[in-house]
């Protein structure tokens, strides 16, 4: 019996150990959870207390938009954001609402800015694929973080979207807020707004948008860079037969009205687009408020850029510098200007994306004998004739002895002979009887705008220029003898018609006497003809000069046909030296090419 008692006994201390231990296992429990809820609050505050000033934020500037227009009518490129007229969401066709809530967020009128399910259906799907792959932010949400937050993925970030959400939903309606989201959702190619993306991809109101057009817009909310028409008509038109079938389950539509649908026509779009013109498109835009100011409104600047000789030089270009990596070379670029100084293409490298230095305006490069042009233009100002001689032989100015490309002597020679084989020792004689000043003034007038140093190795181009303002001087000779200045903008107008900007015709101003011209012309075609320029012979006229610098660093072809004139530079960025190019062989091709492609284009 002893025995017995012990036993209950002890079995009752050990049930007053265990409930002891349970209660204390509860305090635990609940001063945890309290810490926990203690802790979430503070960090909702502190996510409250840190959102971003509503008022700025609604009111908040966006960068103006540019839109880069070439001659004929297409587009070069979009700068900033590119937004419309706000269209409430009554305005709309109801398919067009259905398409875009039956898409994005199909309980959008029942929940109050969080939608449980669709959360919960995201996080469950994300965590079967092991990754990020749906998403459960309804249109609310996306309002809130489109108007006031980052796209940043962080815990705070997602928090305060929510609070933003409840506060959404507290401040307007269902309609204000879809109103709101539809004229602020990003739709690709810099596109913001239903309405601007409307008008972009089917050239008409959004109010105006079929059932199918509807579709495609809805279908690029989830990827706007991916299914945007301009992007791939084909992968738009896919995804645009997803979301009428999802309207056709969520009961929008029926069958019947889906198949009419996918047989519906579409806006002609604006599904062009200049390629290959990015160079040519930051010039431009860096030059517009030169023109205009600063300003607050979204503008289109129609340039002189001829797409078709645009999109061949840059294609040429990459062609011919891809299949000479070989020798060294890796860069290039190429200015076409009409006779008047309008710029109809620019390639200012081989590879935008890789590099967006512009060679064509901001490089500085070694002309070499491309720059003779000058020296024996003022020789013939100065009362020489082509066929007057002067003495090609051995040469010492101080410590520098030039010498001609081949190392030869070639005696007594024309000028024109000089010029056309490119004769140094010839070309350092000849300057030699002439003030190197009037060389200098000659070439500023006529548009090279980087320093000159007056010593005797300019002539044979050993500064700096750079490619668009050689172009310039060649065209000053084939424009007759008038001063010619790069240009690309003819206008500039708001998105509303609103002339800002017109080109005028300016007064011409002769720098050349027509004697000089015609005569330097017919050496310059000589060259084409008979000398270092021979790749460069065209069916027709044509006339320019070739130029290799020192160890081949630079090589060039600058010249003119009876309608344009083009510069050629090719070389590295790195000033290494190329193998065995020079002036008379690649560059010379470049622009035989693009001239050809140019004539083709009239």
């Amino acid at each position: 019996m002893r025995i017995v008692a012990k036993a209950v006994k002890k079995k009752k201390k050990t049930k007053k150990r265990e409930s002891k231990q349970r209660v204390t296992n509860r305090r635990r429990l609940l001063k945890l959870s309290a810490l926990l809820v203690i802790t979430l609050l503070i960090y909702l505050t502190y996510c409250f207390f840190t959102l971003p000033d509503l008022e700025e934020a609604v009111s908040r500037n966006r960068l103006p938009s540019t839109t880069i227009i070439a001659e004929n009518g297409n587009e070069v490129q979009s700068f900033g954001t590119i937004y419309s007229e706000v269209v409430r969401s009554e305005e709309l066709p109801q398919y067009t609402v259905d398409a875009i809530v039956s898409t994005e967020d199909r309980r959008f009128y029942s929940h109050f800015g969080f939608d449980i399910i669709s959360f919960t259906r995201a996080m469950i799907a994300n965590v079967f694929a092991g990754r990020y792959a749906q998403g459960g932010s309804t249109i609310t949400q996306q309002v809130a973080k489109n108007l006031f937050l980052t796209s940043q993925k962080s815990i705070k970030r997602k928090v305060q979207e929510l609070l933003l959400a409840f506060w959404l939903e507290h401040k307007f309606n269902k309609e204000q807020i879809l109103t709101l989201y539809l004229n602020r959702v990003y739709l690709g190619t810099g596109t913001y707004g239903i309405e601007a993306a409307s008008q972009k991809y089917f050239q008409k109101s959004s109010r105006d948008l079929n059932l199918l057009e509807s579709a495609i817009i809805a279908g690029m909310l989830k990827a706007p860079s991916r299914y945007n028409p301009q992007a791939s008509r084909e992968r738009a038109l896919d995804r645009a037969g997803v979301v009428l079938k999802t309207m056709v389950n969520n009961h929008y539509i029926s069958e019947e009205e889906r198949l009419a649908a996918l047989a519906l026509p579409l806006g002609p779009g604006k599904n062009y687009k200049v390629e290959n013109a990015n160079y040519f498109a930051d010039w431009v835009y860096n030059e517009v408020n030169d023109y205009i100011g600063e300003r607050d409104n979204d503008i289109y600047v129609l340039t002189t850029l001829d797409q078709n000789i645009q999109e061949a030089a840059s294609k040429i270009l990459q062609e011919t510098i891809a299949a000479n990596t070989d020798r060294n070379v890796s860069q290039g670029a190429v200015v076409v200007l009409d006779h008047t100084g309008a710029v109809k293409a620019m390639a200012g490298g081989v590879n935008y994306t890789k590099s967006q230095f512009n060679r064509a305006t901001q490089a500085l490069r070694q002309p070499g004998s491309s720059f003779k042009t000058f020296v024996y233009l003022t020789a013939l100002q100065h009362g020489w004739s082509p066929n007057d001689t002067i003495m090609d032989g051995p040469l010492s100015i101080g410590k520098w002895r030039p010498e001609n490309i081949d190392h030869k002597y070639y005696g007594e020679v024309s000028l024109k002979y000089a010029l056309t084989k490119s004769l140094n020792l010839a070309t350092v004689y000849l300057s030699q009887q002439l003030p190197r000043r009037d060389i200098i003034k000659n070439a500023r007038q006529m548009g090279i705008t980087t320093p000159i140093e007056n010593t005797p190795a300019l002539v044979l181009g050993a500064f700096e220029v750079k490619v668009i303002d050689m172009a310039a001087a060649y065209s000053t000779i084939a424009n007759g003898g008038y001063a010619v200045w790069p240009h690309a903008i003819k206008e500039i107008y708001t998105k509303d018609g609103y002339q800002l900007y017109q080109r005028g015709v300016g007064k011409e101003n002769r720098i050349l006497e027509k004697d000089d011209v015609r005569l330097i012309t017919a050496m310059l075609r000589n060259v084409i003809s008979e000398g270092t320029g021979k790749r460069a012979a065209l069916p027709g006229f044509a006339a320019g000069k070739t130029g290799t610098s020192q160890d081949n660093r630079d090589a060039w072809f600058v010249g003119f046909d009876d309608r344009y004139t083009a510069a050629v530079w090719v070389g590295n960025d790195d000033d290494s030296p190329m193998k065995g190019v020079s002036g008379a062989n690649l560059p010379a091709q470049i622009w035989k090419k693009v001239m050809l492609a140019a004539e083709s284009s009239r």
